[in-house]
């Protein structure tokens, strides 16, 4: 694998308060990686301006709000979300066949697949653990809900997934290789675990099969965040070997 390839598969966690703090992340890490993540929090606080500001930079945007309601109310904000010109944007499996199935319909009407953006389905948050899936009535472990869901996706129309780098080769026995998989959860081997339960280094889960690997701490909170970006692509290689 290139590094141009490795780093594309690296996805920025844009955990900002502000617009200044995007331009100043943006440009420090355009080139450095493929994409830049835009949570709930940065885009609560600053809404779409939050992807323009990316943009400006010629940053790539994964939007991620994780919509889950009604399905003709998550299919309007799939919709307004592809109009924003952003990659990848996703909705929460647990929605159901119907949702995701309208949400993937709607795009799809509005935008040719030359522009649209990937349409993500996230499964089980990597924070969750098998009594966090109890506590809500779930008695199924986590892996058997992540196919489960991972496949439900696939059946209703979506691209692909977010999921835990341990539930990666899972799902790719189950989806098949054109099945896009976005990976949280994953820590550099010079980074501390945090809140994460469920984590892989990069060289591991790109050798399991992800596509993408969502990382923020790791490089926001090292002394080099460039230098961090570029030691995480160097690991995303050795697993490709």
């Amino acid at each position: 694998m290139k590094t141009e390839e490795a780093i594309k598969k690296i996805i920025f966690a844009l955990d900002v308060k502000g617009v200044n703090e995007i331009d100043r992340w943006a440009e420090l890490l355009s080139g450095k990686v493929g994409m830049f993540k835009v949570g709930k929090e940065l885009f609560t606080s600053c809404g779409p301006e939050a992807v323009k500001a990316v943009q400006r930079h010629g940053g790539q945007v994964f939007l991620d709000l994780k919509y889950h309601d009604i399905p003709n109310t998550v299919a309007q904000a799939m919709v307004a979300a592809a109009g924003l010109g952003v990659q990848l944007t996703n909705l929460h499996a647990l929605g159901g066949a119907e949702m995701m199935e309208t949400a993937a319909n709607a795009v799809r009407k509005e935008f040719s697949e030359a522009v649209r953006p990937k349409l993500l389905a996230v499964t089980i948050l990597t924070s969750s653990t098998v009594e966090t899936l109890r506590q809500v009535g779930i008695e199924h472990s986590v892996p058997d809900m992540v196919v489960r869901l991972a496949k439900l996706a696939k059946e209703s129309g979506m691209d692909g997934v977010v999921a835990s780098p341990l539930e990666i080769s899972l799902i790719r026995e189950a989806c098949g290789p054109d099945f896009l998989i976005v990976t949280p959860g994953v820590r550099p081997s010079f980074a501390a675990v945090d809140d994460q339960k469920r984590i892989m280094s990069p060289s591991d889960a790109v050798q399991a099969g992800a596509d993408c690997l969502v990382i923020g701490r790791p490089i926001a909170k090292a002394g080099d965040p460039a230098d961090a970006a570029r030691l995480i692509a160097e690991e995303i290689i050795a697993g490709a070997v």
